[in-house]
């Protein structure tokens, strides 16, 4: 590959450059293993068989009106909690005991009409109405509220004053977001933005579009100290002209989660820049022991972005969340624009609101979702909400304190494909609380040097990027990993997943990587005859 074509590729997105490295690797009829992607290769299975049954209940409680051939009718909520019951045999079916011990977990713990929450159950697995509310289901906003409070405050109280929106997945939140953010007014072009870097590349890809021309500040990890944040970097946030900071907690690529000394910094900052919009998008938050969210420090200046896809394997479910405290910044700023802007929102918003000046800013996202004339349809498909709620209740019932079996096996895995990852590098361990191991980035020319010497590692960098080294890795080992640089890393650095190939492969990556560095090395030694 010459220089040219190495600059043309550099210019590609991190994810359409794997695709490249995916055809190489498909061209040359390799046994291709795929280490580029995110998702996961596990599924929980407790959430999605309570789903099936849930289904054949609702279809028998839709026959229960009407029955005629391979139509059924609809479903009657009174007394429907007693027919779910009669229908449920945990001796034949072992999952059965789950759902019944839902029902005894929603009325107990979080106090609602059992015959409401059942039939809202059973009504959204068969996708029965549009979602009313349109921004999410009544009881399934209660519950998986609580389920973000278990899994993502480390203790802090919020479920209670924290409102929901239900997208479909991480990337449709993110996506409305700045949509609206733009809509309302609270970013303009020109306007500063911060991020940490390296980041998922959305981040840094959306802000450059012609729709928002957005200024980046970046906050650099230390690729010195296992990718951490610097606190002192956050100082950069106390410039009131930064509007707002966006972040990946932990991180991706690097899998870091936020320690305690940065969630310091953040209530630091806040308070200093007051006006300051912060979104954190926690989607490996639960890989990470005692994890806590920015939301849970400064909950009146973030929103908060969860997906359920890593943890729970339903990638294809597209099942997310976006939430915000009822007390927050965004609301305030709306109503601190100046009185023309004001009343240009306010314009576009009247036709789905008398009194659109009192449209809560998360509102605002689900009608803009829909190009407000559509508002009525927004909302997450009603079986995708259900499903959110499965897979939260599975976690909320079972949980025991902070420990949940099924979380622990996640962790387990990753772990362990982490450990034989870098095991076979023969680089070291990193095994503190914050490191989710999700994702591992590894500098090559580091590894260059620490395996063949300062003289290899100066002619290697002079000589081949990591597209070069990407691209053979593909083409002739049939590995295929992430370029670093296009989630704003330095030169040198790819990124592995550790979470879509069977536990053995890892090893088998690592030995390629090695493979393929002694292939330059002896082009080196060529060179110096």
């Amino acid at each position: 590959m010459d220089a040219g074509q190495e600059k043309a590729l550099e210019k590609l997105g991190a994810f359409e450059i794997s695709s490249l490295m995916l055809k190489l690797a498909k061209k040359n009829n390799h046994k291709f293993l795929n280490a580029g992607k995110g998702n996961p290769n596990w599924i929980n299975t407790k959430a999605r068989l309570a789903f099936a049954r849930l289904t054949e209940f609702g279809i028998d409680e839709s026959q229960r009106t009407i029955n005629r051939r391979d139509l059924a009718g609809f479903v009657e909520k009174k007394g429907i909690t007693e027919r779910l019951k009669d229908f449920l045999d945990p001796q034949t079916h072992e999952n059965d005991q789950f759902i019944l011990d839902i029902l005894d977990y929603v009325s107990q713990k979080l106090n609602l009409d059992l015959d409401d929450f059942v039939a809202e159950l059973t009504n959204g697995i068969m996708g029965n109405t549009y979602p009313t509310p349109n921004r999410i289901l009544k009881n399934t906003e209660v519950i998986l509220n609580k389920y973000l409070e278990s899994t993502l405050y480390n203790g802090v109280q919020l479920a209670d004053s924290t409102k929901l929106l239900a997208t479909e997945g991480g990337t449709a939140a993110i996506v409305y977001l700045f949509h609206s953010l733009a809509e309302n007014h609270l970013i303009k072009p020109g306007d500063k933005i911060a991020i940490n870097t390296p980041i998922f590349t959305p981040y840094l890809q959306i802000p450059k579009l012609n729709d928002y021309e957005l200024v980046e500040v970046k906050l650099q990890a230390d690729p010195n100290n296992d990718w951490k944040v610097n606190p002192d970097e956050l100082d950069k946030l106390k410039d009131p002209s930064i509007k707002a900071l966006f972040i990946v907690n932990p991180t991706n690529p690097a899998s870091r989660a936020f320690d305690d000394d940065v969630l310091d910094k953040i209530r630091e900052v806040v308070t200093e820049n007051p006006n300051l919009m912060i979104i954190t998008d926690d989607v490996y938050g639960t890989f990470v022991d005692g994890f806590q969210t920015v939301y849970s420090v400064a909950p009146e200046n973030t929103l908060l972005i969860y997906s359920f896809s890593k943890l729970y394997g339903a990638t294809g479910w597209r099942l997310g969340l976006l939430a915000m405290n009822e007390n927050n910044i965004f609301d305030r700023l709306i109503h601190e624009l100046p009185t023309d802007e004001q009343a240009a929102i306010n314009d576009r918003y009247r036709l789905v609101e008398t009194d659109p000046d009192k449209l809560p800013f998360i509102e605002r996202i689900a009608a803009d979702s829909r190009s407000i004339g559509l508002y009525h349809t927004s909302g997450l498909s009603t079986p995708q909400q259900m499903m959110e709620v499965l897979f939260a209740l599975t976690h909320l019932v079972y949980a025991n304190g902070s420990t949940d079996a099924y979380i622990d096996e996640c962790r387990y895995v990753v772990n362990r494909r982490y450990t034989d990852l870098v095991k076979g590098l023969g680089i070291e361990a990193d095994n503190s609380r914050t490191n989710a191991k999700y994702y591992t980035l590894i500098d090559i020319y580091k590894l260059a040097e620490e395996k063949y010497g300062k003289q290899f590692r100066k002619y290697f960098e002079k000589s081949f990027a990591q597209i070069d080294f990407l691209m053979k890795l593909s083409e002739d080992n049939g590995v295929i990993l992430m370029d670093g640089v296009g989630f704003g890393t330095q030169p040198g650095i790819i990124r592995v997943s550790e979470a879509n190939l069977p536990s053995k492969a890892y090893g088998v990556i690592a030995e390629k990587i090695n493979e393929l560095l002694e292939e330059y090395y002896e082009k080196y030694l060529k060179t110096k005859k």
